[in-house]
């Protein structure tokens, strides 16, 4: 059901990959919502994801970008404004990696090379895309940007390696960064916290679907879908959340504020 949340918006949606990714199911909504978006990614993520078959569906623009690199956003960026004329309404960051734990490297043992990659990737990147859209002047006024983090940030989960460190560092960069968006452009700027979801990252953590599991327990509501999550991040897209800013939200069924399940002892 569409209600026209978002007719009339513009922005980029980082990070789609294929239909079980958060970022899929957020532009399929974005596009119901009656959203006109362009869909990046970096150019190996666009030669084996499916892409290009969300772009047919949602008749968006696809422009590859490698997030870590300030040319490649400043091309993107570039190319954005262009297409659609002017200034755009929303962003969403739905990228991370950790190379220590594809590599199975507890924290203990973790590549110092590695680390910072993935701190680039999953974190820095952030920043980054934010400081091109700031010197560019891209955003419209009340216009809002989102990235996905995880309850990790904040607790300890051993199996989350050192992709731990990078959600905490992203979810510092929003509260930093968005008070300066909110003070110069009104533009909000939030983390939204998942409950774990399946995807094909997720699918690297060892001992995930034992965890999904547990949380599913867990939670009073359970779980929440990427389905889910798409639609929680469409209000945050739209003009209903106006005032909610430098927040890290928590969308996870109630996992983050319940000491322990009945089910689980």
């Amino acid at each position: 059901m569409s209600y026209n949340l978002l007719k009339g918006k513009k922005g980029i949606i980082f990070g789609a990959l294929d239909e079980n990714s958060i970022a899929w199911k957020v532009a399929e909504r974005a596009y119901e919502e009656k959203a006109s978006f362009v869909l990046t990614n970096t150019p190996t993520s666009l030669r084996i994801g499916k892409i290009h078959e969300l772009s047919n569906k949602t008749k968006s623009m696809v422009i590859p970008a490698d997030a870590t690199s300030i040319e490649d956003l400043n091309i993107l960026f570039e190319k954005t404004l262009d297409f659609f004329g002017g200034k755009i309404d929303f962003l969403l960051h739905s990228i991370a990696m950790s190379m220590n734990i594809r590599k199975k490297l507890t924290y203990t043992s973790i590549n110092y090379e590695f680390l910072r990659k993935g701190w680039e990737i999953s974190a820095v990147s952030y920043h980054k895309i934010m400081q091109t859209a700031w010197k560019k002047k891209a955003m419209n006024k009340w216009g809002s940007i989102v990235a996905l983090t995880y309850i990790a940030s904040q607790r300890s989960f051993p199996f989350y390696g050192d992709m731990s460190d990078y959600k905490s560092y992203l979810e510092s960069i929003t509260r930093n960064f968005g008070y300066y968006w909110g003070i110069k452009e009104k533009v909000r700027v939030n983390t939204v916290s998942q409950s774990p979801s399946i995807t094909r990252s997720a699918k690297s953590i060892e001992g995930f679907h034992k965890f999904f599991i547990f949380s599913e327990k867990m939670s009073p509501l359970g779980n929440a879908s990427a389905q889910d999550c798409a639609n929680y991040i469409i209000t945050l897209f739209s003009d209903l959340t106006r005032k909610v800013t430098m927040q890290n939200l928590y969308h996870d069924g109630g996992f983050s504020t319940t000491g322990i399940s009945e089910s689980i002892l």
